[in-house]
Parts: C-alpha cells; sequence; structure tokens
C-alpha cells in the first residue's frame, strides 16, 4: 500500500452543489488554497448529516483559517439539492458538495468501495502547493469530529510556516512545540 501523504492532489472536474446552484468545481480551483476534502457515502443516510452538519457550524471557523471545505459523495449535484431542500441540518451547508457518481475522485483518492458503489470516511488536507498533507478514512459506521480536523489542520498550518518544528499531541495554537534534534531523543 502506497502512502497518499505529500502526493499531489489529482486532476478532477466534478460538478458541485453550492449556494442554491451548480457549479463546476475541479483540480485549478485549489491551487493556492488550503482545502479540506470531506468524502461519505450518501446523501439521505444517517452518520453523514451528523458529519456534515458539524462542518456546516465550524465552517466560518475555517474559512478564517483560510480553508475550503468540499463534501464530497459518489451521489449526484441533483441529489446533493434535493438533501439540501428537504433536511434542516443540510440546509445548514454553504461549502461545495461535490458529486462523484462515476466514482473517479473517491478511487483516486483510495475511498471507494467497488461492491457498494460508495466512499469510506475520507478527510484529506490539501495544502496551497496542493500536496496532501493529512489523510484519514474511518469505516462507515465511524463518525469523524469538525473540532478535531480544525485542530489538524491548525497544526498543518503552522508546520507550514514553520518547517523547522513539529507540533506534539494534543498541541493547540499557541501551545508548546518541539525543534527535533539529539538534545531531545530520549527527553520526552
Amino acid at each position: 500500500m502506497t502512502s497518499i501523504i505529500n502526493s499531489k492532489l489529482p486532476e478532477f472536474e466534478v460538478q458541485a452543489f453550492h449556494q442554491g446552484e451548480v457549479k463546476t468545481v475541479s483540480h485549478n480551483d485549489l491551487k493556492g488554497k488550503w482545502s479540506v476534502f470531506f468524502f461519505y457515502p450518501a446523501d439521505f443516510s444517517f452518520v453523514c448529516p451528523t458529519e456534515l452538519g458539524d462542518m456546516a457550524d465550524m465552517y466560518p471557523e475555517f474559512q478564517e483559517m483560510g480553508v475550503e471545505i468540499y463534501s464530497v459523495s459518489t451521489d449526484t449535484h441533483f441529489v446533493h439539492k434535493a438533501w439540501h431542500d428537504t433536511s434542516d441540518t443540510i440546509a445548514k451547508i454553504t461549502y461545495p458538495m461535490l458529486a462523484d457518481p462515476t466514482g473517479a475522485l473517491s478511487r483516486a483518492f483510495g475511498v471507494y468501495i467497488e461492491e457498494e458503489g460508495m466512499a469510506y470516511r475520507g478527510t484529506f488536507l490539501v495544502n496551497p502547493e496542493g500536496e496532501i498533507k493529512i489523510a484519514e478514512i474511518n469505516d462507515n459506521g465511524i463518525g469523524r469530529n469538525a473540532d478535531e480536523l480544525k485542530r489538524k489542520v491548525q497544526a498543518a498550518q503552522f508546520i507550514a510556516a514553520h518547517p523547522d518544528e513539529v507540533c506534539p499531541s494534543k498541541w493547540e495554537p499557541g501551545g508548546e512545540t518541539l525543534e527535533p534534534g539529539l538534545e531531545l531523543v530520549g527527553k520526552i
């Protein structure tokens, strides 16, 4: 199994439902920006709306950090619109909901379930250079937490700005970081 960490964002072009409209989103739209791809199995399901609603609640905080959120499922943009129109939780979403009915984007990120035609719960952070810096894949019964994702994104952004430092477990902005070196070996 090859790691996706530090690999380049795959080229793609998909339809999205975003703020009441259908738009085209491609890899070119992400250049120079921090982006999160938030794959989930299906619209009109059970765990998915809890996660997408959590992301919707935190979306302004991600935007303040200069991060765009893209939710992705193998449903079409029409299904995204229908879900948005019928669910109070999904109606809160203002980030783009990407449609991947062919599974091409899900396959490119390694989250596609061939037998089911849908994706695992995959979370990926792409830096402004188009490199994947965070990759997390959960089985579909395990929901994710937007607060924890926010902390990880903050750590990735800190490391990008301070390449000689690393963020320890439970690091929060303003917390102490470490400067790797022989003098730390065996002392932590």
